[in-house]
């Protein structure tokens, strides 16, 4: 097991904000990012690319029936069109529909492809040459990468980048600034109403003490959207309705503190990049393997449980992108040396 993470009781490291290399791997690899289209699940991959210096194609693969039913463990759709040569020299996948593509990609390339799984592919860890796992997940192994957070595409550049030319609809709230960051409804719970109004009752308190600036999900139900319009109109705040460029990265980089629910890994992690405090707010049905990672992220002092209040210490970013991004540069070029002492006459 490669394990970037110290012990539990040691807390969790902070990457520093400093810029990414212009790239980690040698001049001309080629890479393919391979999901279903999910946000969630481009959005790690993005990540990676980026810190890996990598100008990556994305391949959405969309298996037909059997193929489908049968993901993670069954063979890819011989059908599947994103899978068409030349095929490239390392592929980055998540997500259950893209475990036979990538294993496909290995085979079909004659093993030439380094292949990278993120998240636990839930058949052990051949799945892939190199797999990423959050350290709440149970997948160990000599190939498998632990950390307690994961790569995502809130890099410090792209902050850095975003508070040099501030979004005019944020910028002209005044100081201090909250992000609102609301998830909803998943395959693992839904956000009841119990949820949304204690989510509400505490943004109302939070709102005479700094300016909101909210954005919702797709799985945000309906009335709580509809709520948090309104709550923001009403107190001269910001909400998102779609309308305009997307201000989730300038959300983050303007926030004196950020409020963020708790389905969402994915989300949390990503302010927890920013150094801002981060409130968290878990809604009762949690899903419960989140848990250990929002219990390690509270005790390294990141994460605070969600009062309505302002929370004016602020801590180190804390983000692993770069220590995974490293860690696959490494292994890939170790393959790709063993690929040419092999082909040596």
């Amino acid at each position: 097991m490669t394990d970037l993470a110290p012990p539990p009781h040691r807390g969790l490291v902070a990457h520093p904000s400093s810029p990414l290399p212009s790239s980690l791997l040698p001049a001309g690899t080629t890479a393919w990012l391979i999901t279903d289209g999910k946000a969630g699940d481009l959005a790690p991959c993005r990540g990676l690319a980026e810190a890996l210096g990598a100008a990556a194609e994305e391949r959405v693969v969309a298996p037909r029936p059997p193929f489908s039913w049968l993901a993670p463990r069954g063979p890819a759709d011989p059908r599947e069109r994103a899978l068409a040569p030349p095929f490239p020299d390392l592929a980055i996948a998540t997500g259950r529909r893209a475990v036979p593509a990538l294993r496909a990609v290995k085979s079909r390339s004659g093993g030439r492809t380094f292949t990278v799984f993120l998240r636990d592919p839930r058949i052990g860890p051949r799945a892939a040459d190199l797999i990423w796992v959050p350290a709440h997940d149970a997948l160990r192994g000599p190939n498998v990468i632990v950390t307690e957070t994961g790569p995502h595409p809130v890099s410090p550049d792209r902050l850095a980048a975003a508070r040099t030319n501030p979004d005019p609809r944020l910028a002209a709230l005044p100081s201090p600034r909250a992000a609102v960051l609301v998830g909803g409804d998943s395959r693992h719970g839904r956000f009841s109403d119990e949820d949304a109004q204690a989510l509400l009752a505490g943004l109302e308190r939070l709102a005479g003490e700094a300016s909101l600036m909210i954005t919702a999900s797709r799985r945000t139900p309906g009335r709580l959207r509809a709520a948090l319009a309104e709550l923001a109109r009403r107190r001269g705040g910001f909400f998102w309705d779609g309308s305009g460029e997307n201000p989730y990265l300038a959300l983050l980089a303007l926030a004196d503190t950020i409020v963020a629910t708790a389905d969402s890994a994915n989300m949390v992690t990503e302010a927890c990049a920013t150094g801002a405090p981060v409130l968290l707010f878990e809604p009762h049905n949690l899903y419960r393997r989140h848990g250990t990672l929002f219990e390690a992220l509270k005790r390294h002092g990141t994460v605070h449980p969600f009062a309505g209040r302002v929370e004016a210490l602020r801590s180190k970013p804390l983000d692993m992108t770069l220590a995974i991004a490293q860690a696959v540069a490494n292994a890939y070029i170790g393959h790709r040396d063993a690929l040419a002492r092999h082909t040596v006459p």
